[in-house]
């Protein structure tokens, strides 16, 4: 852990700068530039709201259970349109995360570079596109539901989303680097990642089958797509669901600590295998 944060001392203004750079060479030789990556995002909405709202009408509304005496409907659309918008951030984070490696080798193998900052800059570089879908997201939210002082709880869910996904990246991007079948692994599974998690539907729903409704609790995109939305629709605070906050945060202990061990175990090999 040490040996990470020192890797980082003194390349506080190179990193936010390599963010801006790795945002802009994505998209580079584009006429609208890193606005590609709020194009992609809308029209994946697009796509659901037109399918759920327009072709399969009987999911124009979603029942939430919180576990109080009856469910409460909300717009599908709006439900949807909070839990997709971290989902989009974590998606990149996975997939992107686990090629930044391989991707950015010449930090590795022609100069002298501390690696896990390239982890950090890629990682901040997407998170500059998530906070500005969120702003756009926030502003439909005021229209929809209205503003709410659980809002602020956005700084709690954002920044521990950060540091989960980067801390995940300290374990995928070296694995990674040494064997492209475990990112081709990560990519193919995703789309069932998607399905798995409570993003097109209320992961607190399961009620009548109390086990899978705690397995549930294990994803840990269930945690942050439903932390968007007690933050933005359900009006809810963070520590309200022990249990769910307890199991996240042993997972968080887990990635982190994991992510440590395998960074420091494979980091001196990297320009070797690169």
């Amino acid at each position: 852990m040490f040996t990470i944060f020192k890797e980082h001392k003194g390349f506080g203004k190179q990193i936010l700068l390599l963010a801006k750079n790795e945002l802009i060479k994505t998209y580079k030789g584009a006429v609208i530039g890193p606005f590609w990556a709020v194009v992609k995002p809308a029209f994946t909405i697009f796509v659901y709201w037109f399918a759920f709202s327009c072709g399969i009408k009987t999911l124009k509304s979603v029942n939430i259970n919180l576990g109080g005496p009856e469910p409460f409907s909300i717009d599908f659309f709006t439900f949807m349109f909070i839990g997709i918008i971290p989902w989009f951030f974590i998606q990149d984070s996975i997939t992107q995360g686990a090629k930044t490696l391989r991707t950015n080798r010449q930090f590795i193998t022609k100069v002298k570079f501390p690696v896990s900052t390239i982890l950090t800059y890629t990682s901040i570089s997407r998170l500059y596109v998530h906070i500005f879908l969120v702003a756009i997201m926030y502003v439909y939210v005021l229209f929809a539901v209205g503003p709410s002082w659980y809002n602020l709880q956005f700084f709690f869910y954002c920044p521990l989303m950060f540091l989960f996904f980067l801390a995940l990246s300290w374990s995928t991007a070296p694995m990674s680097a040494f064997s492209k079948d475990f990112e081709s692994l990560i990519v193919s599974i995703m789309s069932g990642i998607f399905w798995l998690s409570g993003i097109m539907y209320d992961s607190y729903g399961f009620v009548e089958q109390p086990v899978l409704n705690f397995v549930m609790l294990f994803n840990p995109i269930n945690f942050f797509v439903n932390g968007y939305r007690n933050c933005f629709l359900y009006n809810r605070p963070f520590f309200e669901y022990k249990t769910e906050l307890v199991i996240f945060l042993a997972e968080f202990a887990v990635v982190f600590f994991l992510g440590i061990f395998n960074y420091n175990r494979l980091r001196k090999k990297l320009p070797d295998v690169l």
